[in-house]
């Protein structure tokens, strides 16, 4: 249970939704660095760092059967082309120690996808999303803690609007995330499979993918802020002010962890074959740090707009 205050549901003097106009005004009135101090506190009181480690938990139960399943399910439905792409941008993605592992997990996926694996095959894709809408009720879940709300919503309407935001907000995240992340490996891959000219091609895409990942993450981070918590939110344009802010840290934190495991001599020696699953789990819960950092940042502009900026409860123990 977290002490993080509730947030008041607020509109602007007609009765509209807030919109950009209204977040710049009271992010002016009430200062970045004091908002972003006191997003941080609401974050923290509010368990964020529990829910973050949970999402990472369903980050990683999504991403590795969804990735195994993809490559193996191509070679049998006769979609080799889009297998291959899939195949060739994980492995370079996991050079190093972790190769041998990943090649061999691959191997094995598309070996084996026309005989009895494939049940085994669908059922990890299966799974995979399974764990991707309980990703999206994880939100619901921190975010209802941020915003002071703690109850969710019950069972079947929680369930059902998570696997609509996994359709629908889950997905495109999850693309713009490979685009900005993976973004030269896919486009090599794609060249080699299809032998198209690298040259010109690869370069147009190494300037179009950033803008074109920064506004999809964007519009679906908006998305998941807006639908998650359990109340009426403001606007899009107002809520793209914690999507920008949850972008950007993840921006940092994703470099930082690329800076970290490129210097680093002992993580792979320490790690060995399981060093890019490590990478993973690390990631993700960047990741999430981010993402529920973003949604305090949202919920704490909202606050104090409505001059109500403590982000926490006195403390019980007192």
């Amino acid at each position: 249970m977290g002490t993080a205050t509730r947030v008041p549901q607020t509109r602007d003097m007609s009765e509209d939704e807030l919109s950009a106009d209204e977040a710049m005004a009271a992010l002016r009135r009430y200062g970045s660095w004091t908002l972003l101090r006191d997003a941080f506190i609401r974050f923290r009181y509010a368990d964020g760092f529990s829910h973050a480690r949970a999402l990472a938990l369903q980050i990683v139960l999504a991403v590795i059967p969804l990735a195994i399943a993809f490559v193996g399910l191509s070679t049998a439905v006769h979609g080799e082309s889009v297998g291959q792409i899939a195949e060739l941008t994980i492995r370079k993605l996991a050079a190093g120690p972790s190769e041998h592992v990943v090649e061999d997990a691959l191997e094995r996926s598309r070996r084996h996808a026309g005989d009895g694996a494939q049940f085994a095959l669908w059922f990890g894709l299966v799974f995979s999303w399974v764990n991707l809408t309980t990703g999206m009720c994880q939100i619901e879940r921190g975010a209802n803690r941020i915003y002071g709300i703690e109850r969710d919503r019950p069972f079947r309407q929680k369930y059902t609007r998570g696997l609509v935001m996994a359709l629908t907000a889950g997905t495109p995240l999850g693309l713009a995330t490979v685009i900005m992340v993976a973004g030269d490996d896919l486009a090599s891959a794609v060249v080699s499979v299809y032998h198209l000219g690298g040259g010109t091609t690869l370069d147009v895409w190494k300037v179009v993918r950033w803008p074109a990942g920064l506004l999809l993450a964007l519009a679906s981070g908006s998305v998941i802020f807006r639908r998650a918590p359990r109340r009426p939110q403001p606007g899009y344009t107002w809520l793209g002010f914690g999507a920008a802010v949850s972008l950007v840290l993840w921006a940092v934190l994703t470099a930082l962890l690329a800076l970290y495991l490129r210097l680093s001599g002992s993580f792979d020696t320490v790690y060995g074959p399981l060093s890019a699953f490590m990478s993973l789990l690390l990631w993700s819960y960047l990741t999430s740090i981010a993402l529920f950092f973003g949604l305090s940042f949202a919920a704490q502009l909202e606050a104090a707009r409505a001059l109500r900026p403590g982000p926490v409860t006195s403390d019980p123990g007192a």
